[in-house]
């Protein structure tokens, strides 16, 4: 199996598992605020991935971490589980679910940006156009095909949803960077999330257990959602280009369209087909752009 698949099935599994957010962000803070659904949700998803890494083995490449990594991975921990995570979930608690999915999935489309930037890989008319169709099926499924009647009612939390758009797409892009073995990088990142939610739980908010019925919400969000996705994220990130991975993101939000459906008895809706259709097109652009890409350079070495 060649990097670039193996970096779309990791990629697959995310967005399989992140399409779940909104359930369980909705479920999971019908008594909880967000300092508190967050602090649960990482402490979960700490305990899960340490036990993942003491069964595997691999603490040993933990205790090998230098000063300055254990900064730099905390600082990536800040950026992609704890500053992008509380502000999401406040826009699902305080915003309109809608508006809080768009803001939220431009970080694909920052990803490009940052990639350019960070990474030097090369922007292309083709990367563009796929994140324009992937981007206008997103918007077709969230406003049900009537993209005029997008507002914005609550500009202060979209705000703060936004910054941590950015947030989690540099975080995305810096990972890249990240050399070391990744089941044990992504426990720092939970430990990191777990102490911070702690201490902005306790200065702006209150400890709180979750009720009964908030328990399964934040066990999915902290092992699935979160827990296990980013393995698979930081591995598909290291299989292959960034900017390439950035449009199949974009079926996260459709897939929650449908993960609604079964959940919540919500309609489907003509708009819901339409924007598939134009995600998937976008990210057909965007592979079959780099395919072609390679099968010129492997001719040019067969020539040679």
């Amino acid at each position: 199996m060649n990097n670039k698949l193996k970096g779309t099935l990791y990629a697959l599994l995310c967005v399989a598992f992140w399409a779940l957010l909104p359930v369980v962000a909705k479920i999971g803070q019908s008594t909880l605020d967000n300092h508190q659904f967050l602090f649960w949700s990482s402490l979960v998803s700490f305990i899960v991935t340490a036990v993942t890494v003491i069964i595997s083995g691999k603490t040993k490449f933990i205790l090998q971490y230098t000063v300055k990594e254990w900064l730099w991975f905390s600082f990536l921990g800040l950026l992609g589980t704890y500053i992008y995570y509380l502000f999401l979930y406040l826009g699902y608690l305080k915003a309109t679910g809608m508006e809080v999915l768009v803001i939220q999935y431009t970080w694909p489309i920052l990803i490009v940006v940052f990639s350019i930037f960070i990474l030097n890989e090369r922007l292309t008319y083709k990367k563009m156009l796929a994140v324009c169709l992937c981007f206008t099926g997103v918007l077709l499924v969230l406003t049900k095909g009537h993209i005029a009647n997008v507002s914005i009612n609550n500009p202060s939390v979209i705000a703060l949803v936004a910054f941590g758009a950015a947030c989690f797409a540099l975080f995305s892009v810096l990972s890249k960077k990240v050399e070391k073995e990744p089941l044990g990088v992504v426990a720092v990142y939970f430990l990191v999330a777990c102490v911070a939610s702690l201490v902005s739980m306790l200065c702006f908010s209150e400890f709180a257990f979750p009720s009964q019925g908030e328990v399964p919400a934040i066990l999915v969000n902290g092992i699935i959602v979160n827990g296990f996705s980013y393995i698979f994220w930081v591995l598909a990130l290291k299989s292959t280009e960034a900017s390439y991975l950035a449009p199949f993101t974009f079926i996260t939000p459709i897939l929650s369209a449908f993960y609604l459906i079964v959940f919540f008895n919500e309609p489907f809706l003509p708009a819901y087909g339409m924007g598939l259709a134009f995600v998937v097109l976008g990210g057909l652009i965007n592979t079959l752009n780099i395919s072609r890409t390679r099968l010129k350079k492997n001719k040019n070495l067969c020539n040679i």
